[in-house]
């Protein structure tokens, strides 16, 4: 997501060097506004981003100048207006005073409101909820048969009292659905609206009657980000026609430039509180602007992957792996593949890497990893004897062989998982004396490690400066 946008900045930022005089900073306020139009950003959102940057930087021209490094105060102030375009600072899903919280779900049809309806369930169940999902969507063919499935794959029931496919009343059956989770103690209700292709009068009479009657605690704008700049055309005529709270994006993993995201906060006034990533159930979190921003600038996004991984990790496993790592013991392939089995609950592992810092330097590997690749390494693996996993300095010749027929694999491959594990354990011990590996190539999946150009320079022979008090000082350092 925002991949175009943030090449672009990435590229723009390089450009600054040395002093920034007021020509300068036009030129670099251009090229931002530039950026931001090709990422699907409205024409009045960038107008105006790129005027408060251009402004904040003249004002602060003094002390940028003064500074070591002028271009890391210019990325401060971009940073701090993009966490802002973004809604500032995240939201939280607001709970009723007496239960059950009823969330009304809007948008137009194929923005993703029946899927997003079962990943917010889940979502909520994850937190100890017990969420309903209510089947008010009778207009669209099978709508309301999707939405069970839906239901079924997260566990949650779905409140379905009419077949749809345009036989029964919305209105009526979200009336119903708050008595029924009174009665089966559902603290949350999810409602699940029709949409249309387009905007037209009756689809928004439908909307206000279905709110004024459930008089809901939320009501979410769902958006595809996909749809570009229509999709402040659309929220604005939302916003008007029924009223909205905030807006929850989906296939945010599907726009390589997301300019939906800048633009609705900045023309709404509504923040986006849920972003859906992907098409697993799983894909899908609050939406941080401050994280988001610093993925755009090229700082990755820690705090999500570190999130992610707690949420993966079991909290035993996890102790355990940190004990041996302080008591110095052997890193084996049953820590492997616990790994292994923790990335896998992670999710996609090319969309976690791209939550590094400086992913946009990682494209090429990013872009090869195979995620299937964790599969065939698990079978791998498993295949092994628990002497082999402990101790695979005894994988001779026959056992390789033996573990390529149990899973099926070629002798070749089972050869580059030792030796990428044989990697793995030397980064293992790097981190324990405190240093950190320069590539990612031992990663499943990544194909040859990248050796850092500090390790090729090495070899170079440093010249000396002829200057006795110059060299004194070179060799200090």
């Amino acid at each position: 997501m925002f991949e175009a946008l943030g090449q672009r900045f990435s590229s723009i930022f390089s450009g600054l060097r040395g002093k920034v005089s007021e020509s300068d900073l036009k030129t670099f306020t251009s090229q931002i506004k530039n950026a931001l139009l090709e990422s699907d950003v409205s024409l009045s959102v960038a107008d105006s981003f790129s005027n408060r940057i251009y402004e904040k930087a003249v004002e602060r021209s003094e002390e940028i100048n003064k500074s070591i490094n002028p271009a890391q105060k210019i990325f401060e102030i971009v940073n701090l207006e993009l966490t802002q375009i973004l809604g500032g600072e995240s939201r939280r899903v607001r709970y009723a005073k007496t239960s059950p919280t009823v969330i009304l779900l809007i948008g137009l049809q194929g923005a993703g409101k029946t899927t997003l309806a079962g990943k917010l369930a889940n979502y909520l169940k994850a937190d100890g909820n017990t969420p309903l999902l209510v089947a008010a969507d009778l207009q669209r063919p099978n709508a309301v048969t999707q939405l069970q499935v839906v239901g079924n794959s997260v566990n949650v029931p779905v409140f379905a009292p009419e077949p749809g496919n345009g036989v029964g009343d919305p209105v009526s059956v979200a009336k119903l659905s708050l008595n029924f989770a009174k009665d089966k103690l559902h603290n949350f209700v999810i409602i699940d609206t029709a949409g249309r292709t387009g905007i037209d009068e009756e689809l928004m009479q439908q909307l206000n009657s279905i709110k004024a009657t459930v008089n809901p605690n939320e009501t979410f704008f769902v958006v595809d980000s996909m749809i570009g700049q229509n999709a402040v055309v659309t929220a604005q005529a939302f916003l008007a026609g029924v009223g909205f709270d905030a807006v929850v994006l989906t296939k945010l993993d599907g726009d390589a430039r997301g300019g939906a995201a800048l633009s609705i906060v900045e023309v709404t006034k509504k923040p986006i509180i849920f972003a859906s990533t992907g098409e697993k159930i799983n894909d899908f979190d609050l939406f941080y602007p401050d994280r988001m921003a610093s993925r755009i600038l090229g700082m990755g996004d820690i705090a999500s992957l570190a999130e992610s991984a707690k949420r993966a990790i079991p909290e035993e496993a996890s102790k355990k792996l940190e004990d041996k790592f302080n008591k110095g013991e052997e890193f084996t392939f049953e820590d492997f593949l616990s790994q292994l089995e923790a990335m896998k609950n992670m999710g996609s592992i090319s969309k976690l890497l791209g939550l590094l810092p400086n992913a946009v330097g990682l494209k090429k590997q990013l872009n090869n990893f195979d995620d299937t690749e964790l599969v065939r390494t698990r079978a791998i693996i498993e295949s092994m004897t628990p002497l082999e996993r402990s101790n695979p300095k005894v994988l001779n010749g026959s056992r390789r062989a033996r573990i390529s027929r149990g899973s099926g694999r070629a002798i070749s491959e089972i050869n580059s998982l030792v030796e990428r594990f044989a990697q793995a354990q030397k980064v293992m011990k790097q981190m324990r004396g405190g240093n950190m590996p320069a590539g990612l190539g031992s990663l499943p999946g990544m194909g040859q490690p990248v050796k850092p150009k500090q390790q090729e320079q090495s070899f170079k022979k440093k010249s000396r400066s002829g200057n006795p008090a110059k060299r004194a000082l070179e060799e200090g350092n």
